[in-house]
Order: C-alpha cells, then structure tokens, then sequence
C-alpha cells in the first residue's frame, strides 16, 4: 500500500503538503492541489484514520457503558452507535458493568486510555461512578436521567409508555392487574411503576401494596417473581411487567401452571426486543427504540466533539410505541 511519502514523490511536492491537501488546515494552490489529489487517486493511498486524531489529541474511540449484554436492548443500542460512529472511522468499546465489582475503576481505566466520548446507562452506577463520569472531563450522554450529574441525555417517557399498556390492559377489562418490576432501585423500574399506577388511579383503581413485586432484569427473574404471584391465593389475571425478559420469564411461569395466555393471564413487557414477537404467544409489548437511541447518543457526542454546539446540556426524547399482540 502506497504511503504518504510515495504520494509526495508521485506529485513532486513535500509530505507536509500532501498532509495540507489532505487536513485542509493551510491553503494550498489549485494546480499543486490538483497533481497531489490525481497521485492519491493513482497510487490508491488511504490516510490512516487514527493519524489525524492522535494529531487532534483524540484516539478515535467512543466507549459505551451498559449494566449487562444479556439484555438485547443494550447490544441494539450499540448498533445505532455503530451506524453513525463508523461513517466517521471511530471505534466504539462496550463495557459491561453488570458484573464489575468497581465500575469507578472501569470508567478510570477508559478515561486514561483516553477515549474520547462516553455513553452510560445509569442502572449500576452509583452516584459516585457518575460523579466519576462527570469529572473524566470528556463529552458523555446518559440513557435516561440521572440524579448529580449534567451531561445530555437521551430517553423516552417510560412513565407515559407504562401507563398507555396498563391502560390497555384495563381496557380489556382485566381487574386484577400486578406490576412486576426489577430492580427496585432502577430509574426504569421507578418510571414504569409510576406509569402503571398513574393509569390505575385515572381508572379510579388503587393500587395495593402488595400489587408491585421486584426481580432481577432477567427471564429466570420474571419466571420466580411470576411463580410467587400466581400461586397467590387471589391470582392475577394481568401482569405488567417492566422489561420484555421479565415478561418472557412470567409466560414461562403461566405455561409451568397450565394456565392460558391471555384467556387466563394477560402479559406485556416493555423495549420490543426481537424475541418479543417470537415467542409464543407473542408479546405485547411497549417498542423503546433502542437502535435510534444509539444513533441519537452518536451524533450528540459527535457534535460535542467537532464544537458544534455551545449549549450547557441537551436532552433528545424519541417516542414510543405500543404494539398489541397475542400475550393481551
């Protein structure tokens, strides 16, 4: 592969202005402008991306910070990065933190091998990771709100999604309606309890006590919380469940009963991951476009990084959706 010096030789003109043809930084005739870019045509040279950056004192990565890759969301959330960061020749690292015991370490460990941006999903960090976060000093996007630091945020109304499913449950005339949440502390979990009361209480409807329990984020977490709910002695018919592998999990504890879904049991989820629809029934299910997140985070840091914007914080909020299917 030809190099810059070859390209320098080819159009009789020094590496330093094949390098001012290339950045556009200094101003450089039309003609010699011209024989270096007919050499680089020629000769097939291709600038090393991390050239220019490392001049620019960047690395050409981005790194995003999720609690687990076992959730689908978080693994589509990094595609919609990678559809905007790779037009732009950056590198894009995922770091879970699920199972870190110091995610302080991980984000010190990412700041002093200097990536550029950061993306961090709340959920698993503690004030002092985020506090870490704010002091890296670098562009960074939250997946939601979050409480002691201003960075730009990118999110969608969990509260108004779960309150538009409950209320679709109630509408189906369900009476016996349970949240079914994860981790209790979660900003997701907070916000989609939230919506499901709210719809409850419009209905004139309140909510118990003991309608809201708590698991894991996970399908083996909704199956034992959904076992415990169904072998109540006043059994839910409908469960809103906060995420779509928890719901998954309470179809699973429907089937080890024998019951039917949604004759006996009605269940929805919440982010429309791709095994949503394909499990049997298929769910119903609140769509958190976690592709267009991605994509929203990557041009937010983007425009951070070539000074575009002088605003303190900027907040996107993308739209959600509510898809109906066989569960409800």
């Amino acid at each position: 592969m030809a190099g810059i010096r070859e390209v320098a030789e080819a159009a009789g003109v020094s590496v330093s202005t094949v390098s001012q043809v290339l950045t556009r930084k200094r101003p450089v005739s039309p003609a010699t402008r011209a024989r270096v870019e007919e050499a680089i045509a020629r000769l097939g040279y291709r600038p090393h991306p991390g050239a220019s950056q490392l001049r620019g004192g960047r690395t050409g990565t981005i790194a995003l910070i999720v609690p687990t890759l076992t959730n689908p969301f978080y693994p589509m959330v990094a595609a919609g990065m990678q559809d905007v960061l790779l037009n732009r020749d950056i590198l894009l690292t995922i770091t879970d933190v699920g199972s870190d015991r110091r995610p302080d370490a991980t984000i010190h460990q990412l700041v002093s091998r200097r990536v550029d941006a950061m993306v961090a999903a709340p959920f698993g960090l503690t004030d002092e990771d985020l506090a870490a976060l704010q002091n890296a000093g670098i562009p960074f996007v939250t997946l939601g709100t979050a409480s002691g630091v201003s960075g730009d945020v990118v999110h969608t109304d969990d509260v108004a999604g779960a309150r538009e499913i409950t209320q679709h449950l109630i509408d189906r005339g369900r009476r016996r309606i349970v949240f079914l949440g994860g981790d209790e502390d979660a900003l997701p979990t907070r916000q989609r309890l939230e919506g499901y009361r709210e719809a409850l209480l419009a209905a004139g409807r309140a909510a118990e006590a003991d309608d809201a329990v708590y698991a894991d984020f996970t399908r083996d977490g909704g199956r034992r919380a959904a076992s415990a709910l169904l072998d109540r002695a006043e059994r839910p018919d409908a469960i809103v469940a906060a995420n779509d592998l928890i719901a998954i999990g309470a179809l699973d504890a429907a089937r080890d009963r024998g019951l039917r879904v949604p004759q006996d049991l009605a269940v929805t989820g919440y982010d429309d991951i791709e095994a949503a629809s394909l499990v049997n029934p298929a769910l119903t299910t609140v769509e958190n476009p976690a592709r267009e997140i991605g994509r929203a985070c990557a041009r937010l840091l983007l425009e951070r990084l070539d000074g575009e914007v002088d605003e303190v914080t900027r907040t996107v909020a993308l739209s959600h959706r509510l898809l109906v299917r066989e569960s409800s």
